[in-house]
């Protein structure tokens, strides 16, 4: 198909921050693939903030789960009345199929046996796949220089959505004393989601006995890239965090237990994980050192 006429594309990608930040990638090789194209995005609003400075958003849908999977039927409600140059649905829904398109590329969903970054672009037949991105502006910036005013910052995540991925957060705090031995001028920037139960997961750092600044729960997903971007590097959790953080290019290092680091291993620049001993996908975070930690983490600076 032209890039010249294709004028309206949807983009039907995930509820979830990780995944919809993965998607990121093959959605900023449609940007550059389509120029004079704009872009109706469907998502959950917990990663709706991801493409609050997209170029060529003409609008994001909400998509909040109903009973009965009537969130589906919204959102063809939603569609139904507009014609498409090519839909793009990385959920494998049917929803894709009952809308008129002169083109579409459905990619199943669920569960798959590699990297969910590489798995997208196999669709697109891209090679090497794309790397996903954050976009943010000058005021995004601005914030990020007033919180964060030098790259002296180790960004830590001690939280997660689902508490088997969560690292104690005592071992945290002695792993930042340790990266404090090997950059003793470093300073720890915490980040964490918003609402009272991510803010008592990190309270423990927060009161440690570090330089610390609290830069969580209050900001927008586009000002919180610009302060991962104001850092020098990143450990937490597997996580939405995580993954929006080697979408900003810092090194990163992913901490894994129980969930698939070959699908969901950050996807960045310079991104890589550290998985606790034990049986693949079913190993405890307590099984994960802050000695094996270190270790990655300084190799990960070494190899910059």
């Amino acid at each position: 198909m032209k890039s010249s006429i294709v004028k309206n594309i949807l983009f039907i990608t995930s509820t979830r921050l990780g995944d919809a930040v993965i998607s990121t990638g093959i959605l900023n090789h449609l940007l550059q693939t389509y120029p004079t194209a704009e872009f109706t995005i469907a998502c959950g609003s917990v990663a709706s903030g991801i493409f609050e400075r997209m170029p060529r958003c003409k609008q994001v849908l909400i998509m909040e789960k109903q009973r009965y999977d009537l969130h589906w039927f919204t959102l063809w409600k939603q569609c139904v009345l507009q014609s498409w140059d090519l839909i793009v649905d990385l959920r494998g829904s049917a929803i894709s199929y009952v809308l008129w398109a002169k083109k579409r590329v459905v990619i199943r969903g669920g569960r798959i046996k590699e990297k969910r970054v590489e798995y997208l672009a196999r669709a697109f037949h891209l090679q090497p796949a794309p790397l996903p991105v954050m976009w943010i502006d000058q005021e995004d910036r601005a914030l990020a220089e007033c919180y964060l005013p030098n790259n002296t910052y180790i960004a830590l995540a001690p939280t997660a959505n689902w508490a088997g991925k969560v690292w104690d957060v005592n071992r945290f705090i002695k792993l930042a004393h340790r990266i404090q031995t090997l950059f003793p001028n470093s300073q720890f920037a915490v980040f964490y989601g918003p609402g009272q139960q991510e803010y008592e997961m990190a309270s423990p750092l927060l009161n440690a006995d570090l330089p610390i600044i609290d830069v969580g729960g209050n900001f927008t997903l586009a000002q919180v890239a610009a302060m991962f971007s104001q850092c020098k590097a990143f450990v937490g959790n597997d996580s939405g965090l995580m993954h929006l953080a080697a979408a900003c290019g810092i090194p990163v290092l992913g901490l894994f237990g129980p969930s698939q680091v070959s699908e969901y291993a950050p996807a960045g620049k310079k991104a890589t994980a550290v998985v606790a001993d034990g049986e693949k996908g079913k190993a405890s975070m307590n099984a994960l050192s802050v000695d094996k930690v270190f270790v990655v983490f300084k190799t990960l600076f070494e190899e910059r």
